[in-house]
């Protein structure tokens, strides 16, 4: 208040606002939980500042939460309670605070979720043929982080080059959070080779197995199936030209040489036929020539059988 001693007196009052930025109460605020799955979870974040600080949590990832049967961003509150938790929820929680006046504080809380391991087989039922390369796949999920291995159908495990010449196995597994892709790679498969196998995961919650069979096909054949074309030659058995051999066509077609067995000279293109065919005098295969040459023939022939009756 600022006074002026006067009579009357004047005064003059101020008011001062003080802010205050927001800060997490570490003593109050959740830390990194590992829990099991199917339990109840509660997260509490607690923090101070002038004016009240607002308190949301949300993940560090972006995704959704799963809250309340609801899948929503941003859940409000100094409060995350999740029922029946899942290995869907298992990741980093922030714990955001403010209150308009800068900077905005926030926690990081890691959630772990619990569960013995589950697997998926993509295909149960592998073929190869002898001498092939072969991969099987099996994928699983686990958490804590799962012992996997291969066996064979009697109980042996497999282990990445148990061969005497080269490697005849190559195990490869590859993670991705608490999921787990493996891959078994035979190679040059023999007939010991065909039977079942087993992918194996354990931790310390369980253990799980699947089975993939692996049974013979017959190799592809490496024979041409293309059949050797057709050799056609002359129909004229005592002409000039009844050992030459004609020009090849596919095998699906015929050729035939029409020729003078006289004078063993050509009358037209050879003519192309489906096997089996009459040849039929009129076709467009046989010249006009050779029609004129028969037409006659059968004229001369007609005009020489009365006189041959007579």
């Amino acid at each position: 208040m600022c006074q002026v001693n006067t009579d009357p007196m004047k005064s003059r009052q101020g008011y001062v606002q003080v802010v205050v930025p927001p800060s997490i109460i570490t003593k109050e605020t959740s830390t990194d939980m590992v829990v099991r799955e199917a339990s109840n979870v509660t997260l509490t974040c607690k923090a101070t500042g002038y004016p009240e600080p607002y308190v949301m949590w949300r993940r560090e990832d972006g995704k959704n939460i799963n809250y309340n049967g609801e899948s929503v961003n941003v859940v409000d509150g100094e409060v995350l309670h999740i029922v029946k938790i899942s290995r869907l929820h298992m990741g980093a929680y922030l714990c955001i605070a403010s209150n308009g006046v800068p900077p905005s504080v926030s926690k990081r809380v890691s959630l772990r979720v619990q569960f013995p391991p589950m697997l998926s087989i993509p295909n149960q039922l592998e073929g190869a043929y002898i001498g092939q390369d072969v991969t099987l796949e099996c994928h699983t999920e686990a958490y804590p982080n799962s012992i996997n291995y291969w066996t064979t159908e009697r109980g042996d495990m497999i282990v990445s080059g148990n061969s005497v010449s080269g490697e005849k196995y190559e195990a490869i597994s590859t993670d991705s959070g608490y999921n787990k892709y493996m891959m078994l790679k035979i190679r040059n498969v023999s007939l010991k080779d065909f039977g079942s196998y087993k992918c194996v995961a354990q931790n310390s919650l369980g253990g799980t197995d699947g089975v993939i069979k692996l049974d013979e096909i017959p190799a592809p054949s490496t024979t041409s199936t293309t059949q050797s074309p057709y050799h056609a030659t002359s129909p004229h058995k005592n002409g000039r030209n009844s050992n030459k051999k004609s020009r090849q066509r596919p095998f699906d077609y015929e050729v035939e040489e029409w020729r003078n067995p006289d004078y063993g000279r050509d009358y037209g293109p050879a003519s192309m036929r489906p096997p089996g065919e009459v040849p039929d005098v009129q076709s467009p295969g046989v010249s006009h020539r050779a029609q004129f040459v028969l037409h006659l023939s059968l004229s001369l022939l007609s005009l020489l059988l009365p006189a041959i009756r007579r």
